[in-house]
């Protein structure tokens, strides 16, 4: 059942003067053709809502989607599969640069409104408030404007889902959006994870592979020891020991990954694992790094956007997570989570306030190994060998509806 939509009392929009009733029929969503998605944040943020966003595309013949995101998530926004992709750093994020005036968010509203939407969409994580991003839109005359809201939100939207998660375990960031756009009528036939990479992107990776002498007739995987939460960060020392048992014991070639920043690190466990190995770590994109792990048999990460990058590609995952709050296991696909039972679970903090980050670091190498050989046992890709990179439509799932070439989509808002 559909999460129920209200409209505030006394409000007159696309749909009539509606008394504060309970709207259950969303009809003046039907009509919206241009529609305007607001995911402010980073690549976790973007990812989680693709599959919201293909199920708003689908519900209307015709209907074009802008979305609306940050800077940190523009890269991400370009792979998912959107008529155009709009960068607006808001001034009520953190990561946001510093503002010297309101000329920005003055432009941003003029850029909006130019565009003439039907309607506007605003996703949030649960504790986040969507009513900046409402005002956003209404002072760019958007008329119909959806998102949860703890409170009455009177005039800022049209329509609101009231927010709280259900009873019970909480509600996975994918399936709350899903629940948003579903109180306006927008159910998807396929509510997976999804990012386009284009076909430079595959070739090049498989060039990278090739020239590092990566061979696809043996059983191979992808580790990614970063992460942007120290608090997740597995040990360096750890990876190498799994690196190694996995090598020397099982035969799989290691392929390590990470942000340009991160390349010190990656070596530092080459260096100590005492195997052959390859790195690609500062050579690869996001889309090459999604193209990549949508033909690897398995990841090994710390939790963080590689997570939802394989779950993109229904690729297996080993989820090294810390305690520090609410955990979300990857979204339809295989994975195994691992970490290490703490008295101070829960502590919500992005550092281990005492110091010595044990949800993470009692993981044993010899625990993580193990749940990779099973995981890939498991899903019956033990030790099979991995085919070679093929075109976008052999393996890697493409959107019918997808108008936006790579690299055409992107307008930044002054």
């Amino acid at each position: 059942m559909a999460p129920m939509l209200v409209r505030p009392a006394g409000l007159a929009g696309a749909g009539g003067n509606h008394k504060g009733r309970d709207v259950p029929e969303a009809a003046a969503w039907q009509r919206a053709v241009r529609l305007l998605c607001v995911r402010l944040g980073g690549v976790d943020q973007v990812v989680t809502v693709t599959p919201a966003l293909r199920a708003l595309k689908e519900s209307v013949q015709d209907r074009t989607i802008a979305l609306l995101t940050s800077s940190a998530g523009a890269e991400a926004a370009r792979l998912a599969a959107v008529d155009e992709v709009l960068v607006y750093d808001a001034p009520w994020l953190e990561q946001s640069p510093p503002r010297v005036s309101s000329q920005p968010d003055r432009a941003g509203i003029e850029a909006l409104r130019s565009r003439s939407f039907d309607a506007a969409v605003i996703f949030a994580d649960e504790g986040q408030c969507a009513w900046p991003a409402a005002m956003l839109c209404l002072l760019a005359d958007i008329p119909l404007r959806l998102a949860f809201s703890h409170d009455q939100p009177h005039q800022l939207l049209s329509d609101w889902v009231a927010d709280g998660e259900p009873p019970g375990a909480p509600r996975h960031p994918v399936r709350r959006q899903l629940d948003l756009v579903a109180a306006v009528g927008a159910q998807g036939a396929d509510d997976r994870l999804y990012l386009q990479t284009s076909d430079a992107a595959q070739t090049r990776v498989q060039r990278l592979l090739e020239e590092r002498r990566w061979n696809p007739e043996r059983p191979w995987v992808v580790i990614h020891p970063g992460a942007d939460v120290p608090a997740n960060r597995y040990p360096a020392e750890h990876f190498a020991r799994v690196a190694h048992i996995l090598t020397a014991n099982h035969g799989w070639q290691v392929v390590f990954t990470g942000a340009q920043p991160e390349r010190p690190l990656v070596e530092s466990i080459r260096a100590t694992m005492d195997a052959p190995s390859l790195t690609l770590a500062g050579r690869l994109s996001l889309e090459e790094q999604t193209a990549l792990l949508a033909i690897a048999p398995l990841l090994i990460t710390s939790h963080g956007s590689p997570v939802h990058l394989a779950a993109a590609g229904a690729t297996p995952v080993v989820d090294l997570h810390a305690l520090t709050g609410a955990y979300h296991a990857p979204w339809r696909t295989p994975y195994r989570a691992l970490s290490h039972h703490v008295p101070c679970a829960g502590c919500g903090q992005r550092v281990c306030p005492l110091g010595h980050g044990n949800c993470l670091r009692m993981v044993s190498p010899e625990r993580v190994a193990l749940a990779a050989v099973d995981l890939l046992r498991d899903v019956g890709m033990g030790h099979s060998a991995t085919p070679a990179l093929a075109g976008a439509s052999d393996g890697f799932r493409v959107a019918p509806w997808f108008r936006a070439a790579a690299g055409e989509a992107l307008t930044l808002l002054p």
